[in-house]
């Protein structure tokens, strides 16, 4: 056995290893776990000039990994773009957003996180923003990812009048006289923003740069990014290779509604094998495909239509027969599918399509993820585990806000909203599962995420749970941001639990999340986070 060069003493450390739970030291070389065992033991084993970290009785953990979060494009809105997170009234956004442009000479004004579960097609219009950024272009992202809305100088720098089609999968919304609002869905964005001033890649470094901080910050060392593109995947390719990540990039590479299933294949596949030719920091590993879209713009795809005076419905992005071609294809390939899926629609033509690639290519361990399912249909829950189906859930949003108790619960009426984010019924009927943020959808941070899945409340407590019959348990939550996420993201034989010869990537906490109480879990604290036992944060009160 080699000397360590990192001795971790003193810890009350979790493994996550069925085998051999709970230690009290561990020794670590070449950026593996030698060992573990007692303090004493494992000073035993340290070479010269070991590194000997005395965590004070301090709960130690494997590192989180968060599989489902847009790590560079979020890091690059929130590192360079007004903050609109806490904005409740119209006044306010305002506010914030005229401050921010104020302290900018940007030639575009951009804000990222308005709530959609406040801000709508009814009171968000380019005359607010105009209210804010009268003199240039101004185009902010809402919290959802799905909507965003553009001031009135925006609109003309973008060419968007009464006479702009909508594109294939958005749309523009429009006053009484045929006029954009400034509102856009789904593609019209990505319509917008191939029209803004581009960003350099460097411009998408820095927002990497700006997330992995904010993520090594609260215990992550490995993500699963749920959208990458060319530019995403350039971008990763040279900072790893410039040894400049510091967490795990596994990728999901966006399927197009606009390919065929040859092109989607072989432009993938080429991602995922220039992916492999670099650093192991960057894989991809899996196909993405958004199949529905939100509740907040009606595009939510349901097995029956809504139940509110509008009803209607939304359809599949895709339509019904790419699914099961498209993920027969991938999975043939051997990509894992990693789905969105919010309405219940979405979530059977997910599952039917996997059924599909199971029935032409036979079951192999792909775990593949079904994101979201924020509505199931009781028929669909034991389908998971039959199908060897993940679902990657959000915790963070069952708990009652705006966004589900005035914008879902409506559209779903009493009878489906019994079923809205149901966690607990899906881990009872057997279902795999992650969690994770959708960063910057929610907040990046683990901990009040796993707060909220056991409480079905606001962090800090004191309101009515949502559904509280839906709550998971603290280990559920400990093994759904450790060892299932490891695994959902193909690096489970080397992550996710610390055992020998696993990677030395480990964070030290300020509380025991065993014992604490789950009202008390978002407040934790992450003292040191490590990645192959190098040191990428450290909180300033930690003299371990």
């Amino acid at each position: 056995m080699p000397a360590a060069d990192l001795v971790l003493i003193n810890a009350d450390i979790l493994t996550m290893d069925p085998l051999r739970p709970r230690v009290a030291a561990l020794a670590a070389a070449g950026g593996r776990v030698l060992a573990l065992g007692d303090s004493q033991e494992m000073r035993a084993l340290a070479g010269p000039g070991a590194r000997v970290v005395d965590c004070g009785g301090r709960m130690v953990l494997p590192g989180l990994q968060d599989t489902h979060i847009h790590l560079q494009d979020s890091g690059f809105d929130y590192g360079g773009s007004a903050a609109l997170d806490a904005a409740r009234t119209a006044e306010d956004l305002v506010r914030r957003l005229g401050d921010f442009a104020k302290g900018s000479n940007a030639a575009w004004v951009t804000g990222v996180g308005w709530y959609t579960g406040v801000f709508h097609d009814g009171n968000l219009t380019r005359q607010v923003l105009d209210r804010a950024v009268p003199d240039r272009p101004c185009f902010i992202l809402g919290s959802d990812g799905h909507n965003a809305c553009v001031n009135s100088a925006a609109c003309a720098a973008l060419g968007l009048d009464g006479d702009t089609p909508d594109p294939p999968g958005g749309h523009f919304v429009r006053d009484a006289a045929g006029e954009p609002t400034g509102m856009l869905h789904e593609s019209a964005l990505g319509w917008a923003r191939a029209r803004m001033p581009a960003p350099t890649d460097a411009d998408y470094e820095a927002g990497v740069r700006f997330g992995q901080a904010l993520a090594n910050r609260h215990g992550i060392t490995g993500v699963i990014d749920a959208l990458v593109e060319d530019r995403h995947a350039r971008v990763y390719r040279r900072m790893a290779e410039a040894g400049a990540l510091t967490l795990r990039v596994a990728a999901t590479a966006r399927v197009d509604p606009s390919e065929t299933v040859v092109q989607a294949v072989e432009r993938v596949s080429t991602l995922r094998r220039e992916a492999a030719e670099g650093p192991e920091r960057f894989r991809i590993h899996s196909a993405k495909f958004f199949l529905d879209g939100v509740f907040e713009n009606r595009t939510a795809t349901m097995l029956e239509p809504y139940s509110d005076a509008i009803g209607g419905n939304a359809p599949l992005l895709f339509a019904p027969e790419q699914v099961p071609a498209l993920f027969t294809a991938f999975d043939a390939a051997r990509f894992q599918i990693h789905a969105h899926v919010i309405g219940d629609g979405a979530v059977r033509a997910a599952l039917d399509g996997v059924e599909a690639a199971r029935q032409a290519n036979g079951a192999w361990p792909a775990l593949h993820q079904l994101a979201h399912v924020q509505c199931v249909d009781p028929a669909d829950l034991p389908r998971f585990a039959a199908l060897g189906v993940m679902a990657n859930i959000q915790p963070f949003w069952a708990r009652r806000a705006p966004s589900v108790t005035e914008v879902t619960l409506p559209k779903l009426g009493p009878e489906r909203g019994r079923l809205v984010y149901a966690f607990r019924s899906l881990l009872d009927a057997g279902a795999d599962f992650a969690l994770s943020s959708d960063w910057g959808v929610t907040t990046l941070n683990p901990f009040p995420i796993m707060e909220t899945a056991m409480t079905r409340q606001p962090t800090g407590g004191g309101a009515e749970p949502f559904l509280p019959e839906q709550a998971l348990t603290r280990r559920e939550c400990l093994l759904g941001y450790t060892l299932n996420a490891a695994r959902a993201a193909w690096r489970g034989q080397e992550t996710g639990q610390l055992s020998p010869g696993a990677r030395a990537d480990l964070i030290v906490l300020d509380r025991d999340l065993l014992t604490c109480d789950p009202v008390a879990f978002g407040e934790t604290k992450v003292m040191l986070t490590m990645v192959e036992g190098a040191e990428v944060w450290r909180d300033p009160g930690f003299d371990g």
